[in-house]
C-alpha cells in the first residue's frame, strides 16, 4: 500500500524565485567564474563542454538545453556535441579539452580521490594552474545551477 501524496506535494517551488537573494549570489558568482575563466584563457567552447559534461552526469535537461544553445553560438558543431557522452572514444577533442572534461567528471564525482588525482595530473600537464583552477570552478557552479534546475523542475518547452 502507498502512502497518499499531500496535498501540493506535486507543487514544484522553483527556488529561484522563492529565494532570490541566494539565487542572485549564484548568478554573480557564475559572472565571477566566467570572468576567471576567460583571464585565464580558457576558450568558451571548452567552458560550454565543461557545462554540458556535467549537466549530462547530473541528469539536468534545463541546464543541457540553456548550454548547448551557448556552444553552438560559440562555435562547437553539432557532431561534437552529439558524441560529447563518449568523448573519451573519439579524436574530436584537443588535448586541452579532454584534461578539462576529466576534471570536471572528476569534479562532479568529488567522491573519487583517484579519478581526482589522475585528472588533475592530466589537467596540469596541458592547462596552466589558472586555467585548471578555472574548469574546476566552472565545474563547481554548474554543479551547483544543475541542482537548483533539478529540484526546482525548470521545464524544457519546445522550440518554435
Amino acid at each position: 500500500m502507498t502512502s497518499p501524496v499531500p496535498a501540493g506535494a506535486d507543487r514544484r517551488i522553483f527556488i529561484d524565485k522563492q529565494s532570490p537573494k541566494a539565487y542572485h549570489a549564484l548568478l554573480q558568482t557564475a559572472e565571477a567564474v566566467r570572468t576567471v575563466a576567460e583571464e585565464a584563457g580558457l576558450d568558451r567552447v571548452l567552458v560550454e563542454l565543461v557545462n554540458l559534461r556535467v549537466s549530462q552526469l547530473n541528469g539536468c535537461a534545463y541546464c543541457l538545453h540553456v548550454h548547448t544553445r551557448a556552444a553552438l553560438r560559440a562555435g562547437d558543431t553539432p557532431q561534437r556535441l552529439g558524441v560529447l557522452a563518449a568523448w573519451r572514444d573519439t579524436e574530436l577533442f584537443t588535448a586541452a579539452e579532454r584534461a578539462a572534461l576529466a576534471l570536471a567528471e572528476a569534479t562532479t564525482a568529488a567522491a573519487d580521490t583517484a579519478a581526482q588525482d589522475a585528472a588533475r595530473a592530466a589537467a596540469r600537464a596541458v592547462l596552466t594552474d589558472d586555467q585548471t583552477a578555472a574548469v574546476i570552478w566552472v565545474a563547481v557552479t554548474i554543479n551547483a545551477f544543475n541542482r537548483v534546475s533539478i529540484m526546482s523542475r525548470h521545464p524544457v518547452r519546445p522550440e518554435r
